[in-house]
This record gives structure tokens, C-alpha cells and sequence, in this order.
């Protein structure tokens, strides 16, 4: 039963191979053992070396009594072809996906540790721009203060030099005054002591009438 399943299937696993070695140049041992790489298409003693299952094999040329010639590495034999599959077994799948698998988790954590000190930084900066925020509205503040203080001291210069232009002309007038007063005072005096020789003249004269008449009056 066994060697009739198996001539039955060797021409389906000859065209396969065929259609394989059309179709790419490379071939997979199957999951399922490890198999003997042979010298040639024989079971006697010639084993070259073992082959792990997932091993990628180069084709060089498949028979029809169900062998194939392949190369692995540094080595060139035989081997069943049935043995041999166009894909690779899943348990190399498996483990293609476990190490990708892997690798995404860890592309994960670094991003995620690098998420997380792009937060850190977001907060830093963000905090960072509410203290020049701030201190920018204190720097206006203090900005308009400074403005205001130096209006008020342009107002006050201003006032200081209308009142300088008053005190200068309160003391003008003060000096007018003092020169009139001191030419009024000058005027009196004079007028006083033109009066009081005018008296003291008037009055000798007077004197030397009567002086006169008297003595007229004797004789």
C-alpha cells in the first residue's frame, strides 16, 4: 500500500519540483525531520551531511525517480524530494514572526520611552513658555510704568520751566518796583529838602522885614 501511495505520488512531487525550479531557484527542508544529504541518488553509506528542517537549499537539477541535486553552503548533494517544499515550513515562519514580533515590541518600548521623554519635554517647554509669558507681560508692565514715570517727568520739566519764566518775571517786576520806590524815595527827599530851604529863606527874609520895621518904629 505504501509503495503504491508513493508511485502514485512521485510524478506529482517530480512536477512540483519542476514547476519550483522554474519558478524560483531556492527550496526548504520541511518541518517534519531532518533529512541526509548523499553523495548520489542512493541509501548506501554516503551521507554527507545532515540537513535541519527550515535549512534553504539552491536547486541544481531534479530526476524523476525522485531526487533532487541541491547546494547547501559549501556542500553539493542529494536529497528526497519530498523532503523538500517551495515554502518555508511554519515553524521558520513561526519564528520569522516571533522575531518581528519581538522586534515590533521592542520598536514599541523605544518609542514609547522616546514618547515619553518627548512629554518631558513638551512640559518643560510648555512650562518654560508660561514664564516668558510672564515675563513678558511683567516687562510690559514695567514698560509702561517706565513710560508713564518719564511722561510725568516731561510734565514736571515742562512745569519747571514755566514756573523758571514766572519767577523770572516776578523777579523783573520785583526789581521795577524796587527801582521805583527807590527813585519815589529820592524824589521825596528832594522834594523835602527844596521845601525846607524855601522855609529857612522865606523865613530870613521875613526876619530881616520885621527886623526892620521895629527899629522904624523906635525912631
Amino acid at each position: 500500500m505504501n509503495l503504491i501511495k508513493y508511485l502514485l505520488l512521485t510524478p506529482i512531487l517530480f512536477s512540483t519540483l519542476i514547476s519550483i525550479v522554474n519558478a524560483k531557484s531556492f527550496v526548504y527542508i520541511t518541518d517534519q525531520v531532518d533529512i541526509p544529504m548523499r553523495e548520489d541518488k542512493s541509501f548506501n553509506n554516503n551521507i554527507i551531511r545532515s540537513l535541519s528542517s527550515g535549512a534553504k537549499l539552491y536547486i541544481l537539477q531534479a530526476t524523476k525517480d525522485g531526487w533532487t541535486q541541491v547546494k547547501y553552503k559549501d556542500s553539493i548533494g542529494w536529497v528526497i524530494s519530498r523532503y523538500l517544499s517551495n515554502n518555508p515550513p511554519a515553524r521558520v515562519k513561526l519564528d520569522k514572526f516571533k522575531k518581528k514580533y519581538n522586534s515590533n515590541q521592542l520598536l514599541s518600548i523605544k518609542q514609547g520611552k522616546r514618547n515619553t521623554e518627548l512629554e518631558k519635554q513638551v512640559k518643560i517647554l510648555k512650562n518654560q513658555n508660561t514664564k516668558l509669558f510672564i515675563q513678558k507681560n511683567k516687562s510690559k508692565a514695567e514698560k509702561q510704568h517706565i513710560e508713564k514715570i518719564y511722561k510725568d517727568a516731561l510734565k514736571l520739566e515742562h512745569s519747571n520751566e514755566k514756573l523758571s519764566t514766572k519767577i523770572l518775571q516776578l523777579k523783573a517786576e520785583i526789581q521795577l518796583l524796587e527801582n521805583n520806590n527807590t527813585a519815589t524815595q529820592n524824589y521825596s527827599s528832594r522834594n523835602w529838602f527844596i521845601t525846607g530851604s524855601l522855609v529857612l529863606f522865606f523865613g530870613a527874609i521875613i526876619g530881616l522885614i520885621l527886623s526892620n520895621f521895629v527899629n522904624r518904629r523906635r525912631y
